[in-house]
């Protein structure tokens, strides 16, 4: 919506009146609500399953080893305190010393992709790459979860 309209509306006496600057294509790799034709194809974010396991960049191997043994996914995602991803540590790089920080042994910047991609193009994505799983961020990098191959089916 434009400046003018968001004004006009409240000046109209609409108590909960938004602009949102950035435009559609932000909101839509928010992930955020969307209307019209495009609104009922697939996404990532139809997929994105939560519970993957994270650590900080100073988290000692030993621990980050205990919580991959019990995770589905086999890797952690090192991230800020704020949630924006930095790296992925593979639970085949924690086989080393357990006193070593994650930083040490993290694989820098993982490539990741924001909720509005359609849920075929991640899949095509995925099986080019060889790849079990996608990390689904915000534009500005924070974690929303992990799609898994299997799960997107013949999307």
């Amino acid at each position: 919506m434009s400046p003018r309209a968001a004004c006009r509306l409240d000046a109209l006496g609409f108590t909960e009146v938004y602009d949102y600057v950035s435009g559609e294509v932000d909101w839509r790799a928010h992930g955020l609500p969307v209307e019209g034709e495009e609104a009922a194809a697939p996404t990532a974010a139809r997929f994105i399953r939560e519970g993957v396991v994270t650590c900080r960049l100073d988290d000692r191997v030993g621990e980050v080893r205990e919580r991959i043994t019990g995770s589905p996914f086999g890797f952690a995602l090192v991230i800020t305190p704020g949630g924006v991803v930095l790296g992925r540590v593979r639970g085949s790089a924690l086989d080393c010393d357990p006193s070593l920080r994650a930083e040490e042994v993290m694989e820098s910047g993982p490539s990741t992709v924001r909720p509005d991609k359609p849920a075929d193009q991640l899949a095509s994505r995925l099986d080019q790459r060889q790849l079990r799983f996608g990390i689904i961020t915000t534009p500005e990098g924070r974690l929303l979860g992990v799609v898994c191959r299997e799960d997107l089916g013949g999307a």
